[in-house]
């Protein structure tokens, strides 16, 4: 193919819906993002019709454990709540976004959701779309369970770090 076809066929491509052509200042700004965030094990530019990035994590958030309760003088007198014998709650893993954008739970408007509670999800399956910058943003599980909490509403700005869903991987 010569030089002059491949700039003909790349013109022609930008006119397909579904591609968009990145500009060297997005890749830098990726690279950026890389480098700043140490949660990121890599980014991945889709085009044709799996439009979007795929960023995927290096490793799970560490868990949230609450600070150690104050030492008490004296004896202690149970609340109410603590009288009750405790209850087995699962230990749920969070799904968390990977960026700031807005909350999809499906691949276009009208289109069934992605997951629902009660759903069985597993690693690589896409469980939203977060758009960060006009792109769509597949975002994948990394564990295997059953949705248990859906936490955000469609088309609802999202976070960095923010908690979208909880899963039980024992469900």
């Amino acid at each position: 193919m010569t030089p002059k076809e491949m700039k003909e066929l790349a013109e022609l491509l930008q006119n397909v819906p579904g591609i968009k052509s990145i500009e060297l200042q997005d890749v830098q700004g990726l690279a950026q993002l890389l480098r700043e965030t140490p949660e990121i094990g890599s980014i991945e530019v889709k085009g044709w019709f799996g439009t979007g990035l795929v960023i995927t994590r290096t490793a799970a958030a560490p868990a949230f454990s609450p600070p150690p309760a104050a030492p008490q003088s004296g004896p202690a007198v149970p609340s109410i709540g603590e009288r009750e014998a405790p209850r087995a709650l699962p230990t749920l893993k969070e799904i968390k976004s990977p960026m700031v954008g807005t909350f999809y739970k499906a691949p276009e408007p009208g289109a069934d959701a992605y997951v629902k509670n009660g759903a069985r999800i597993t690693p690589g399956q896409t469980v939203c779309i977060i758009e960060a910058m006009k792109i769509m943003n597949e975002i994948e599980a990394e564990i295997a369970g059953v949705v248990r909490e859906i936490l955000v509403d469609d088309a609802q700005p999202v976070e960095f770090g923010q908690v979208l869903f909880r899963v039980d991987p024992n469900g």
